[in-house]
């Protein structure tokens, strides 16, 4: 019997004590890093001047709508004069180099006129804004100082979701007046993960880390920190619907920062890949048009004029199938491995043209500015219609009603029940710009080709392609 019961208490005691020891190395693992890490985390504060005049931009209730004290202002006293302002930011940065250098969010200095670090142990320093990219949000600024500590930055494409990390900054810094920063812990709990540019967030996001550690505002800039106490990535985002932490909290992989760390130090501007194109994924009437079982392949749109595209020979209604021997499941695939591919580099592409696999190579251009236009190539009454759909010219009337630019191609403006046109994904509204790859240029030039057309045939609208049945 005793026998019995010495067994029972090896079997209840044994797991308990092995909880006890992986929960006592979590402690201590946390710890060091809160320690060691913690002295490279530096609050960053800045200023950025704007101007504001002819209305109420300071913040109105009336955010959204017609805002009656704006338009009382306008009335009675012409608007309100211009001015000039001071707005002051918060955020963090970890120390890369013992020299000075600290990587942080370009959002976080962002238009500043006035940068100041506070480190660890209290001193503060003026600091020079050294690089800023805004499509990847980092930026590397520097302080005058030497012997800094300086944080190991790790493998952050080893990471693995459940993974525990530690995330170190200097959270709401305005209200707490501490030097050191706070420290949060939690797991990775997705990667690759996508945030559009939405509401207040002026900019997309891709391929971010996704934890639960909580992240507040001012943690911005500082590091995310595997129990090893090494950087993997840089505290970015949240998603949250009342400013506090919810549970998602982002950030930036490291190895992002460490292929753009040196150029952003030296000032350097960083150049992203382009191919001037637009593309779409497909769906499954496409799938099935063009023979593809797998989930694999994007489909061209439009390609842009004097663009890599054009010069290498890709043409609208063209799948990528892979991008330099990776294959293309999504359209974020393509755009991230065109972007992170080195300008004037030769890059091979699979694609499929007419049911016919072949390779061609692109030299990467360099992504135009923001704001700059892009050429598109030009596509070579009675009422018409086609397997449901009715479409007419493009008049003043229609342009105005469906918002149509072009004039050029044929609107659809009916759509019958239960025919094939509405089995497809084609709308009232649609431009249809080609027919099995023949130019559109009226309603008249439709009625031409569709009635040449047999079988399921790839309609091409302003909102994309689209596989019209034969029913």
């Amino acid at each position: 019997m005793r026998k019995c019961i010495a067994i029972a208490m090896v079997w209840v005691l044994v797991p308990l004590l092995v909880y006890s020891q992986s929960l006592s190395s979590l402690e201590k693992a946390t710890i060091d890093v809160a320690s060691g890490v913690g002295k490279t985390v530096v609050s960053i504060s800045s200023v950025v001047k704007e101007k504001i005049g002819g209305g109420l931009n300071f913040g109105s209730p009336f955010e959204n709508f017609d805002n009656p004290f704006e338009q009382f202002f306008g009335e009675f006293f012409g608007g309100i004069p211009e001015r000039e302002f001071e707005r002051r930011g918060l955020g963090s940065g970890v120390i890369v180099d013992k020299e000075g250098y600290i990587l942080t969010n370009e959002h976080v200095v962002s238009g500043a006129t006035e940068v100041k670090v506070k480190l660890s142990d209290g001193r503060e320093f003026d600091a020079e804004i050294k690089g800023t990219d805004k499509r990847s949000d980092l930026a590397v600024i520097k302080i005058e100082a030497k012997g800094l500590p300086a944080a190991k930055l790790g493998n952050s494409d080893d990471l693995r979701i459940g993974k525990w990390v530690v995330a170190i900054g200097n959270p709401f810094g305005f209200a707490i007046d501490n030097p050191e920063p706070s420290v949060t812990v939690g797991v990775i709990s997705a990667l690759n993960r996508y945030l559009p540019a939405l509401g207040r967030r002026d900019r997309g996001y891709d391929d971010l880390i996704q934890t639960d550690a909580a992240i507040n505002p001012g943690n911005s800039g500082g590091p995310l920190v595997n129990l090893k106490g090494e950087i993997i990535g840089i505290n970015t985002a949240i998603i949250t619907t009342s400013g506090g932490y919810q549970g998602l909290g982002f950030a930036i992989p490291v190895n992002k920062a460490k292929k753009i760390l040196d150029k952003l130090s030296t000032g350097e501007k960083i150049l992203y890949g382009w191919l001037g194109v637009t593309i779409d994924n497909l769906n499954e009437d496409l799938r099935n048009y063009f023979g593809i079982k797998e989930r694999v392949g994007v489909i061209l749109l439009k390609v842009y004029k004097d663009s890599p595209a054009e010069e290498g020979g890709l043409k609208e209604g063209d799948l990528i199938l892979s991008f330099n021997k990776e294959l293309i499941k999504t359209t974020r695939d393509l755009v991230r491995m065109v972007s992170v591919s080195d300008v004037g580099k030769r890059i091979p592409l699979e694609i499929l043209r007419g049911g016919k696999e072949m390779t061609i190579k692109v030299k990467i251009g360099k992504m135009p500015k923001e704001g700059e236009e892009i050429e598109e190539i030009e596509e070579d009454s009675d009422r018409v219609s086609f397997r449901g759909l009715t479409v007419e010219d493009i008049t003043p009337f229609y342009k105005r009603q469906f918002r149509i630019k072009g004039d050029q191609g044929a609107v659809i403006i009916d759509i019958e029940d239960d025919s094939a046109a509405d089995e497809s994904e084609l709308r009232v509204g649609d431009v249809i710009i080609k027919i099995e790859n023949k130019k559109v240029k009226s309603k008249k030039g439709f009625k031409t080709i569709a009635s040449k057309v047999k079988g399921d045939c790839l309609v091409k609208t302003n909102r994309g392609y689209s596989v019209l049945k034969s029913k």
